[in-house]
């Protein structure tokens, strides 16, 4: 018993973090991140090798599939904390450790049958449909939501102990699976290139090997797909039959070159990692070529805090919001797509960079200390050879095409391929670096918003969204990563925004 509790002690002093995202999590996603890169905790790159599975952002009885089985991949000894605020974060990371390091907590989280059929909270009745992240009933709060006696590491051991997170759902990473498993297998039988390397990776450029377990068997709806080992349901396509584990059976069908090939129907989304939280795109495959491409379901069907929008809402609402801190926060928002972006082409170090000149830029920090950062990163950025030659010619969308579809703001001014768009939000980002202290009033007309141009009935994202389809269609998977990573589009958007989250 004393060196069992020996060992847990010394696991658990540096554990690695599993990192999901709910829809509207994001200003809790920032603070994780945050806290972790502060504390030198490792994402986890596959759930195989986590020790604690942190949710940001607010329940989501859709996702609660995809947790479970996600849940049910991690070995033991394991921990998970959901926080749904920002201020949650210190204290939950702490009671994560904290219950990886009892041996009693452990033994009783493996005592306790899952819920197979009720998703991840085992108590579905207890919840309107949607992304609604309500106030649970006493004993089952989530974390900043008036726990009922015990503090955040009782919780910890309420939800890690008590099947919660027992029900089935992958939960899969593109790229490199920091949300997911271990590769792409269900596609195509094997690994699949995606642009770069591993981006929780080991080496400073972009271009390496990386592994791609693009596809998440879980739609918004519940189980939808198949993928890797641990798929769901047959129902797309011809037929019901699934091999063992539940990869449904491929179908032939016909390639572009007429050639008959197996096809697979995949869902992206709506858990990956490096992808915007909840959106769903279905995909059929053959090999690991893009067929046929549909968008799932665009709003959660809730009031969200659309968090990178929130200057142009309040604005929009006749608030005063001075244009430096509209800016600045269309300046973060840049760079955490840029951080996405270089993390799915394999380009970690810069990824990281990114990240930090985001987090300095939320905290307040003046022109003067970023601006000069900024530069070098667009410099480095921008001009990397590698970078260009792994993603030149994927996913272009000319200006005019763009601007049809509804498309404004940097994708519809880049007028080009994925190099084109990157290199527009540098030059964007270090614009708005320099215009920071600016004091006169946000007009949300005029100055557009990190997306594209303000429209609560038609959000940016919308039409940024609607032309992921068109774009994906003959593209290979890993490229396909790539493309949604360029454009980015912000799930959050596209859902009513609500006035007073946006006051918060």
């Amino acid at each position: 018993m004393g060196l069992t509790a020996a060992l847990m002690r010394a696991a658990a002093a540096r554990p690695q973090v599993l990192l999901v995202t709910s829809p509207g999590g994001t200003a809790v996603r920032l603070a994780v991140e945050a806290e972790l890169r502060s504390r030198d905790w490792p994402l986890a790159s596959t759930p195989a090798g986590a020790d604690v599975m942190v949710v940001a952002g607010p329940d989501c009885p859709r996702l609660r599939s995809a947790l479970g089985r996600l849940w049910q991949d991690m070995p033991q000894p394991r921990a998970y904390v959901r926080a749904t605020t920002a201020d949650d974060v210190p204290a939950l990371l702490d009671a994560g450790r904290a219950c990886l390091s009892s041996p009693d907590r452990q033994r009783a989280e493996a005592r306790t049958p899952g819920c197979e059929d009720e998703g991840p909270s085992g108590r579905d009745d207890e919840h309107r449909e949607g992304c609604e992240g309500e106030h649970r009933e006493e004993g089952q709060a989530e974390s900043g939501h008036g726990r009922s006696g015990g503090g955040p590491r009782d919780q910890v051991h309420r939800e890690s102990g008590s099947g919660d997170l027992g029900s089935g759902g992958e939960h899969r990473s593109g790229g490199v699976d920091h949300e997911g498993h271990e590769g792409h297998e269900g596609s195509s039988g094997g690994e699949h290139r995606s642009g770069g390397a591993d981006h929780e990776g080991h080496h400073g450029g972009p271009g390496g090997e990386r592994r791609n377990a693009d596809a998440d068997p879980q739609g918004p709806q519940g189980p939808q797909g198949h993928h890797g080992h641990h798929g769901h349901g047959g129902h797309h396509g011809s037929g019901d039959m699934e091999m063992p584990g539940g990869v449904p059976m491929a179908e032939p069908g016909e390639d572009r070159d007429g050639l008959t090939l197996d096809r697979l129907h995949l869902p992206l989304g709506p858990v990956l990692a490096d992808w915007p939280a909840g959106l769903v795109i279905r995909v059929v495959l053959q090999g690991d070529v893009i067929q046929q491409a549909d968008l799932g379901e665009l709003s959660a069907g809730r009031v969200t805090d659309p968090f990178w929008a929130r200057p142009w809402i309040l604005a929009s609402a006749g608030e005063p919001v001075a244009v430096g801190e509209a800016v600045r926060r269309r300046a973060a928002a840049r760079l955490d797509s840029l951080g996405r972006l270089l993390s799915v082409a394999g380009w970690p170090a810069e990824a990281v960079t990114a990240r930090r000149l985001r987090d300095d830029l939320l905290e307040e920090a003046p022109s003067s200390v970023v601006l000069s950062r900024a530069e070098r990163f667009a410099r480095r950025v921008g001009r990397s050879r590698t970078l260009y030659w792994l993603t030149r010619g994927i996913g272009p969308v000319g200006t005019a095409d763009a601007r049809a579809a509804g498309v404004s703001g940097p994708a519809a001014r880049a007028g080009g391929d994925v190099p084109a768009r990157y290199r527009q939000w540098l030059t964007e980002v270090l614009d708005d670096v320099r215009a920071l202290d600016s004091t006169a009033l946000l007009d949300p007309v005029a100055w557009e918003s990190p997306r594209g141009r303000w429209d609560a009935e038609r959000p940016p994202s919308a039409a940024l969204a609607g032309l992921l389809p068109g774009l994906l269609v003959g593209a290979e998977l890993g490229a396909a990563r790539l493309v949604v990573a360029s454009l980015d589009p912000d799930p959050d958007e596209l859902s009513a925004p609500s006035l007073e989250a946006a006051r918060g």
